[in-house]
């Protein structure tokens, strides 16, 4: 599938420490099925070829100020985070993990929430005259599920780039993959071609 490069964001979700190193709050959640799918070696891949097109490259990462004043602990997960005193901003386990570091020109949007899709990434869009974003991270069924409802929901078309995701079991991916197959594309990442002549 061909993606015009100046029309089309890669929203990569929440390639933290804390949610997908091995070492990580989470690790005893996600990173068995991280390891398994490979997900930083095709979000590196994926990142590389989306950067090397022109594309827009545009990270979501979730952190808390020091004391959780600024979380609100309305989920079970959430409440998971406040009592494992993670993701706390400016620690090295909030930090993006080092394969997978921004570059030159990617944008970093900080968010107090389990989805991506919020006002300062719509205003970001609209800035960049981006219509399609291809979404990859983790978890699959939680913010990547979340970001992609909330984007197609604000008019976006919305790919997923199913190998660059995972969540803690393969069945739950496969669920949410499924659901979102309503709502968005489903795709690989050998399946990606930029043109930049697409309409």
């Amino acid at each position: 599938m061909s993606f015009d490069p100046s029309r089309t964001a890669v929203v990569s979700i929440h390639n933290q420490e804390d949610i997908i190193g091995p070492d990580g709050a989470f690790a005893e959640l996600f990173h068995e099925q991280i390891t398994r799918r490979d997900v930083v070696g095709q979000l590196a891949g994926l990142l590389e070829e989306a950067r090397a097109a022109g594309a827009s490259i545009i990270y979501t990462r979730i952190a808390f100020a020091p004391g959780f004043s600024d979380l609100v602990p309305n989920s079970p997960l959430l409440q998971m985070v406040q009592q494992a005193g993670c993701l706390v901003d400016g620690t090295d386990s909030a930090a993006i993990i080092q394969p997978l570091l921004p570059g030159p020109g990617d944008a970093v949007i900080t968010n107090q929430q389990v989805g991506g899709f919020g006002t300062e990434l719509a205003g970001l869009l609209e800035s960049r005259g981006i219509d399609t974003l291809l979404i990859a991270g983790v978890a699959t069924n939680i913010s990547v599920e979340s970001t992609a409802r909330a984007a197609v929901d604000h008019g976006y078309r919305v790919a997923i780039v199913e190998d660059a995701c995972s969540a803690a079991t393969e069945a739950a991916h496969a669920a949410s993959i499924e659901s979102l197959g309503l709502l968005a594309t489903i795709l690989t990442c050998d399946e990606i071609q930029w043109d930049p002549a697409v309409a």
